[in-house]
């Protein structure tokens, strides 16, 4: 097995200590930037279901500031929006390199992405458990967990699975900003040195991890429809 790798993948084979430090950057940058996106994806999409109008929390101003932030934030391209963010990301975290640096814009451009999956996933919610919430006497935020989160859990699982697969494609172009991860690494070890293995297995990692993240999907919400 060990012969078959080093005949097709020489130049993974012979310095897997990098291949292995892009693997794990790319990681972190998934795992952290997806998880801060989790928390204010959610919310704001929430936000903007139960604001718009006929929602059980109307309030049309903070309805419409949010849905053209994020439509702003949705059109903008990641690369650009990386590098226009720089200055402000050398604010927050002090650099605009390396694992750390990349996480800010990550999250401004995963957001709204997510805000807008959490949105679908909600209006998707059956109008008379709304109704039967609210006639049985429950708070709006009972009815935003009881019945909006809760009834929502299969399209949100899916809405997830999207979101963390544009994540990885957004942390590649990272790569090319010094972030680190498997794009850099497909890029300066593989493309620049004309290397063609390199770059053939980061995609087949890619694709291994994207194939993951739609089968986790797939299963568990199979297992949350009812």
């Amino acid at each position: 097995m060990l012969d078959l790798l080093n005949l097709l993948i020489p130049n993974v084979m012979s310095n897997l200590n990098s291949m292995w430090i892009a693997f794990l950057q790319t990681i972190q940058m998934v795992f952290f930037a997806g998880l801060i996106s989790a928390i204010f994806g959610v919310f704001f999409g929430t936000v903007m279901v139960v604001t718009r109008q006929g929602g059980i929390m109307e309030c049309k101003p903070v309805w419409w500031v949010l849905d053209k932030v994020v439509n702003l934030f949705r059109c903008i391209p990641f690369l650009i929006m990386a590098i226009a963010m720089a200055p402000v990301t050398r604010m927050i975290v002090g650099t605009s390199i390396h694992v750390i640096g990349a996480i800010p814009p990550l999250v401004v451009a995963t957001v709204p992405f997510f805000s807008r999956q959490i949105e679908s996933s909600l209006l998707e919610v059956d109008p008379g458990l709304i109704e039967a919430s609210q006639a049985m006497g429950d708070s709006p935020m009972q009815t935003i967990f009881r019945v909006y989160l809760k009834e929502s859990i299969p399209g949100i699982i899916r809405g997830s699975s999207i979101t963390l697969i544009a994540l990885i494609g957004y942390t590649t172009i990272s790569g090319m900003l010094g972030a680190g991860g498997l794009g850099d690494y497909a890029l300066n070890h593989g493309y620049f040195r004309y290397k063609d293995d390199v770059t053939l297995f980061v995609i087949f990692i890619l694709l291994l991890i994207t194939t993951l993240i739609q089968s986790f999907s797939d299963f568990f919400c199979k297992k949350t429809t009812h």
